[in-house]
């Protein structure tokens, strides 16, 4: 079989379009490079959905730790608390067992079992909880010159917030952003070893490089292609905020810019 047939044929696997069966013997680099980018389809989807929700979530939870109203401001802190200070692993066992019971008297939750839906809610709600936190502190950082500007220009409630508040905090706290959105890609592969279950072996990039290190012996090369495809997702996202960074910056001056930097969290 050709490398292009090889493409043609698994590319899509893991969204069910494809070869049913996967490779028995006679691996060749193709197909582990195919099946392990295939996989990596849903590691972007659980990433970049539960970024794109996470941040809206984050934002408000920020704003509740802050607000002086105790009926706000505790039920932020408790979801952040409670995300933040328990292991994203056993969040996933928990939510697996949690949502079977649920799925068992509602029937229409039933979804909630499979990852594409299940593990998607367990990622978004972990992420939205560190990234409300790195919000809290920037909101928590921005300088009172800013404020008592907003204030003498006759701004205030959502003029100000929209105007004032919220670009400031994002300026502030987008290079740690920028790593919280690293790692929460980084943990998507989670997902595999969680509770939530490959159907009909559509798993994620994790899942066919563990299949392929599991026929051949031999994990020195599966896993290196799967670190390589996470290195240039990494690249991508950098770039991309990056640019959102520049954005947030224009008005300041380059030497006034604060530069988002890649720091590795080797504990969470």
């Amino acid at each position: 079989m050709s490398c292009a047939q090889t493409i043609a044929d698994y590319a899509f696997r893991s969204l069910g379009y494809g070869e049913r069966l996967l490779p028995r013997s006679d691996f060749t680099l193709c197909q582990q490079f195919t099946l392990i980018g295939s996989g990596m389809i849903w590691n972007v989807y659980f990433g970049v959905l539960a970024l794109l929700a996470g941040f809206a979530l984050a934002t408000v939870l920020a704003l509740g730790k802050a607000s002086s109203r105790a009926v706000l401001r505790k039920p932020a802190e408790w979801f952040v608390f409670l995300f933040r200070g328990s292991p994203l692993f056993i969040q996933f066992f928990f939510a697996y067992f949690l949502f079977q019971s649920l799925s068992s008297g509602y029937p229409m939750l039933s979804g909630l079992t499979s990852a594409w839906a299940g593990a998607l809610v367990v990622l978004f709600f972990n992420t939205s909880a560190y990234s409300a936190e790195i919000f809290y502190g920037a909101l928590q950082s921005i300088p009172k010159g800013d404020t008592e500007a907003a204030d003498a220009y006759g701004l205030s409630g959502w003029s100000r917030f929209r105007r004032v508040i919220w670009p400031t905090m994002l300026r502030l706290a987008w290079p740690a952003y920028t790593n919280e959105a690293i790692f929460l890609f980084h943990a998507t592969t989670l997902v595999f070893v969680s509770g939530f279950p490959a159907i009909q072996q559509r798993g994620d990039a994790l899942y066919y490089a563990s299949y392929f290190a599991d026929k051949t012996f031999n994990p020195f090369v599966p896993y290196p292609i799967l670190a390589g495809y996470f290195i240039v997702l990494t690249l991508i996202v950098i770039t991309l905020f990056n640019a959102i960074n520049r954005r947030l910056n224009r008005h300041l001056p380059s030497d006034a810019r604060r530069r988002v930097k890649y720091r590795p969290q080797l504990v969470r």
